[in-house]
């Protein structure tokens, strides 16, 4: 049996990692993938949450340049992280993990609302959790609100999964010289303005000393490597 460094995490994905190789929407190949390392993780006892983005689908911020108001375009995108959600939730309760999806904006006929108490509850009786449609209120991003239902629900770390594997001081994709860090302190990354969350999610995080760790969404195995302190990522603490 794996033994992890911590009791309880909650998984960051954005929206675009659910596309798999489309140019749009939701890759039921690429869900399934991903459902399939979560739900080998929450057999060995890991309580999991998860936090979606929905840019696979619709940006507010986007939306809201080309003329949408901002706070309808910002409503417009949590509704479609509700979407991913409910995909996100099919794709685990096919490999037999009990999922519960609870949204910021009541939507009672497809998921639970949000409500902290009960959301640990879950956990507790073995149910990965869905936090869908950000925060709630326009102008946040949902890394913010990752950060702030990892800090409610008590996570031991908030687990970025991206396209590449961990934090570095250029783009990698574009400079073959970049440095990967293996490790960072959260003031580093605002100092440096390094884009790995938010600004509001890294201080969040800070004041509740919960560490970021950035990983590989696309490394077969990597969330159970990473859970284990063995897979290649990014960690940003005090």
């Amino acid at each position: 049996m794996t033994t992890y460094n911590y009791k309880r995490v909650l998984l960051k994905l954005s929206g675009e990692a659910l596309m798999g190789d489309q140019e749009y929407g939701i890759d039921t190949k690429m869900t399934a993938r991903i459902a399939k390392e979560v739900a080998e993780a929450h057999a060995k006892g890991l309580q999991i949450a998860l936090v979606i983005g929905a840019g696979n689908i619709f940006r507010g911020l986007s939306a809201a340049a080309g003329g949408i108001e901002r706070s309808t375009a910002d409503h417009m995108g949590m509704l479609a992280t509700v979407m991913n959600s409910l995909a996100m939730q099919s794709a685990l309760e096919q490999q037999g993990v009990d999922t519960r999806v609870q949204s910021a904006i009541p939507m009672q006929t497809v998921c639970e609302p949000y409500i902290r108490r009960r959301a640990v509850r879950h956990m507790e009786k073995g149910r990965v959790v869905i936090f869908a449609a950000g925060t709630g209120n326009p102008y946040f991003t949902t890394d913010t609100a990752a950060a702030l239902r990892a800090a409610e629900m008590r996570c031991g770390a908030l687990l970025k999964g991206t396209q590449v594997d961990g934090v570095y001081d250029s783009d990698p994709k574009k400079n073959p010289d970049a440095k990967r860090y293996d490790t960072l302190t959260y003031q580093k990354v605002l100092t440096d303005d390094l884009k790995v969350m938010d600004a509001a999610a890294v201080t969040l995080m800070r004041e509740n000393d919960i560490p970021i760790i950035v990983f590989s969404l696309h490394e077969q195995g990597g969330f159970d490597k990473v859970m284990s302190g063995e897979g290649t990522c990014t960690i940003i603490k005090t």
